[in-house]
């Protein structure tokens, strides 16, 4: 049994599944997919996928706003805690920073990450973090604002295992989606081989990053099992480890009963 720990269930394209979302989740239980982590990128399309995976106990949602959306509800602490207290909601974001798709001053930015961390510590739930070429300041306003207390998953890894050290030291889990099946990603492969058994996560990012051989193409969350294979590759184990390793590590991170 696997767990994608990442993915956006609200935009995936249902069209295989005659756009059946119901149709789909059968098809994720006879892929042998445990539970589903939704994540949030807006509170404007926030209520719509809650509605869509509130029947279901198998998937459990976040609550936040990604750093790359500009000209929508800017969230508050107070929103945060508000929409994060939903007994569906296990982890408050997708938050973190992104200087690759943003210009100019990003202090917004930044500011909305503390009000993320903020209202994580208020209600004491795990953050989910996004970071892309903003490695200094992503680790520097963890600790400034004491991340460590709640934790949470640093998603779809790209950084160096030096990052990936100074986030575990900061009560911080480490996730890998279908980019380790890339071409030319030895950085990454490099902390997937040296990541200790009860600090890994796996994902798929769906409907994004799918992985090889469906690059470039919409992404599920049944390929997660894509991930693990590669994973397992890598870290000369067997998938079932991953697996089992990967489903442990999610259980323990989110306080829930296994």
């Amino acid at each position: 049994m696997l767990i994608d720990s990442h993915c956006h269930l609200d935009r995936i394209d249902l069209t295989p599944f005659e756009n059946d979302f119901n149709a789909f989740m059968i098809e994720a239980e006879a892929q042998k997919i445990e539970h589903l982590l939704s994540i949030s990128i807006d509170l404007e399309s926030y209520p719509k996928m809650l509605d869509l995976i509130t029947e279901y106990k198998c998937i459990s949602a976040t609550v936040g706003v990604h750093p790359n959306v500009v000209n929508k509800q800017e969230p508050t602490v107070h929103d945060l805690i508000d929409l994060g207290k939903n007994d569906k909601v296990i982890g408050i974001g997708e938050t973190g920073l992104d200087y690759f798709r943003s210009e100019g001053d990003l202090e917004w930015q930044r500011q909305r990450f503390r009000n993320h961390i903020s209202a994580a510590k208020a209600l004491n739930k795990p953050l989910i973090i996004h970071t892309r070429e903003a490695r200094n300041d992503t680790l520097a306003i963890l600790k400034e604002e004491g991340a460590e207390a709640v934790g949470g998953i640093i998603h779809c890894f790209t950084e160096d295992w030096e990052f990936a050290k100074a986030a575990m030291d900061l009560n911080f889990y480490i996730s890998f989606s279908g980019i380790v099946t890339f071409n030319n990603v030895d950085q990454i492969i490099e902390v997937v081989k040296k990541m200790p058994n009860d600090r890994f996560l796996i994902e798929t990012d769906s409907p994004y990053l799918a992985p090889v051989p469906y690059r470039g193409k919409p992404n599920y969350p049944t390929y997660v099992h894509r991930v693990a294979e590669k994973i397992a590759i890598i870290r000369d184990v067997s998938k079932n480890k991953v697996a089992e390793d990967s489903t442990r590590n999610f259980y323990e991170l989110f306080k829930l009963e296994h």
